[in-house]
C-alpha cells in the first residue's frame, strides 16, 4: 500500500512538472513575441509607398502575432488634411496618423503622444525634428527627407542638346522649353510639361514655397511667427506658374497627380514635371529602365540668394494618438521603432520605400534611385530651401493661395487680386 501511494505521489509530481514545463514554455513564448492582442489602425497619406508599406506591415505582424495593424491610405488625388479632420471628428480616431510641421502640431496638440522615449527619436538627424517639438516633448517622428523640383527626361534633353544643369535662371529654362516645344512632334511628346493644376498641393505648397521661403530666410519657425506676407518674390512665382501652364498638356485644371506621373511622364509623353523624389517607385513600376537611367531632377529657377537651391524637408511626421489606451500607444511606438531601427525595417526604408533616411544608422551609399541621389547631393552641397509651407496659417496654402491660382489660370482673378486676397487671409488668420 505504501509503495502504491509512493508511485501515485511520484506520478503526480512528474505530471505537475510536465504541466509546469508547458506553462513555462507558454509564458516564454508570450513574453518574447507577444502579450495581449492589440489592434493598431494607421491613417496615412503617402500613396507612393502604399503597397510596400502594407508588405512591411505583414512582415511585422508575422513576427508580432499579438499585434493587428490595419492601414488606410488617403492621398494623391484626395485631400488628406480634410480626410484626417473628418476621421478625428467621426469618433473613429486612428492610433497612428500623419501631421505636418508646427501649424498642424498646433492644430492636433491635444491628440499627440510624447515620442521622445522611442529609439527612433534619439536617432533623428539634426534639423529633422524642427517644428515638431514642444515643451521638451517630441510629438512626431519624421517619415524621411524629401526634395522636389523639376524632374526631366534625360533622353529628350540629350536629343535637343540641352544641359539641364545649366537651367538655373528663368531665361535659360524658358529658352529650353521653347526649344523642346518646337521639336515636340519629332520627340514624340504631347507637350513639354504636365502641370496638374487640379492638385492644390502641387501649386499652393510646392511651387509657392520656392518663392515664399526666401522671404522668411527659408526658416520654418520664422514663417510660423510671421503676422503678414509681402510676396517679395511674387513676380517670380507668377513667372513659374505661367511658364508651366503655357507649355503643359491642356486643360491644366483637369490634370491630376496620377495623370501627370503615370499617364504622361512615365510613358514619355512629356519631358518635364514639377514633382519630388517620392514619385520614383511609381515610375519604376511603370518603366524600370526609364526610372533607373532616364530621369533626373533640377531646381526651379530663382533669381537671388537661393539660385539653384532645391527645397528639401520632412514631408510629414508619424504621430501617435495619446487618447488611446496605454497598450495601443506602446504597440504603435514599438512598430514605428521597428520600422526605422531594425535591420529588416531599414532595408525596406532604403530599398523598397526609396526613402532618403531622416535617421542615423543608415548607409547613405545605398541610396539607390537617381532622384534621391540628386536630392542628397543638393543637401551635401548645402543648396537647399526649407519647407516653410508646413508653418503657414492652417489651410492657407491650398484652400486660399492655390484656389486663387486656379482662378487666375482661368481668368477669374487678376494676379494682383490673387496676392491681395492671399495676404489678407494670412493676416486675418494670424490675428
Amino acid at each position: 500500500m505504501k509503495r502504491k501511494i509512493s508511485i501515485i505521489f511520484m506520478f503526480l509530481i512528474a505530471t505537475g512538472l510536465l504541466f509546469t514545463g508547458c506553462a513555462s514554455d507558454s509564458g516564454d513564448k508570450q513574453s518574447s513575441g507577444s502579450g495581449e492582442a492589440v489592434d493598431v489602425d494607421i491613417f496615412q497619406f503617402k500613396v507612393e509607398f502604399r503597397d510596400q508599406f502594407e508588405e512591411l506591415i505583414e512582415l511585422y505582424m508575422e513576427e508580432n502575432d499579438h499585434v493587428n495593424l490595419t492601414v488606410q491610405t488617403v492621398g494623391g488625388g484626395s485631400d488628406y488634411a480634410a480626410s484626417l479632420k473628418a476621421q478625428m471628428s467621426s469618433g473613429d480616431e486612428p492610433v497612428i496618423f500623419n501631421i505636418g510641421g508646427p501649424t498642424e502640431l498646433d492644430e492636433y496638440r491635444d491628440y499627440l503622444a510624447d515620442l521622445s522615449d522611442t529609439e527612433a527619436a534619439s536617432l533623428a538627424l539634426e534639423g529633422t525634428l524642427n517644428g515638431i517639438e514642444d515643451g521638451g516633448e517630441v510629438l512626431g517622428l519624421p517619415f524621411a527627407q524629401e526634395g522636389y523640383g523639376l524632374i526631366y527626361n534625360k533622353e529628350v534633353f540629350d536629343q535637343v542638346g540641352i544641359d539641364p544643369k545649366s537651367l538655373t535662371t528663368f531665361d535659360a529654362l524658358e529658352a529650353a522649353f521653347a526649344e523642346i516645344d518646337a521639336n515636340k512632334e519629332e520627340l514624340g511628346l504631347d507637350a513639354v510639361v504636365a502641370f496638374p493644376a487640379m492638385e492644390l498641393w502641387v501649386m499652393g505648397n510646392h511651387l509657392a514655397n520656392h518663392y515664399i521661403a526666401p522671404e522668411f530666410n527659408s526658416d520654418i519657425m520664422t514663417t510660423f511667427g510671421a503676422e503678414t506676407i509681402n510676396f517679395e518674390y511674387g513676380d517670380q512665382m507668377k513667372r513659374m506658374l505661367d511658364l508651366q501652364s503655357q507649355y503643359s498638356v491642356q486643360p491644366v485644371l483637369s490634370l491630376d497627380y496620377s495623370m501627370q506621373v503615370e499617364q504622361l511622364f512615365s510613358t514619355g509623353k512629356v519631358a518635364v514635371i514639377q514633382q519630388g523624389n517620392w514619385i520614383y517607385p511609381t515610375v519604376e513600376q511603370m518603366d524600370q529602365e526609364f526610372a533607373e537611367n532616364g530621369i533626373g531632377m533640377i531646381a526651379m529657377p530663382f533669381e537671388g540668394e537661393f539660385e539653384d537651391h532645391l527645397p528639401v524637408g520632412v514631408p510629414q511626421y508619424w504621430a501617435v494618438n495619446k487618447n488611446k489606451s496605454d497598450q495601443e500607444i506602446q504597440a504603435a511606438k514599438d512598430f514605428l521603432d521597428w520600422m526605422y531601427t531594425s535591420d529588416q525595417g531599414k532595408e525596406f526604408v532604403l530599398d523598397e520605400f526609396k526613402f532618403i533616411p531622416a535617421y542615423d544608422g543608415y548607409d547613405a551609399d545605398r541610396i539607390a534611385d537617381p532622384l534621391s541621389q540628386d536630392v542628397y547631393q543638393y543637401s551635401l552641397d548645402e543648396k537647399t530651401i526649407g519647407w516653410t509651407f508646413m508653418a503657414t496659417p492652417i489651410g492657407w496654402n491650398e484652400d486660399v493661395l492655390a484656389s486663387e491660382f486656379q482662378k487666375y489660370l482661368v481668368d477669374e482673378a487678376t494676379w494682383e487680386e490673387v496676392l491681395q486676397t492671399s495676404k489678407e487671409s494670412w493676416e486675418s488668420a494670424r490675428q
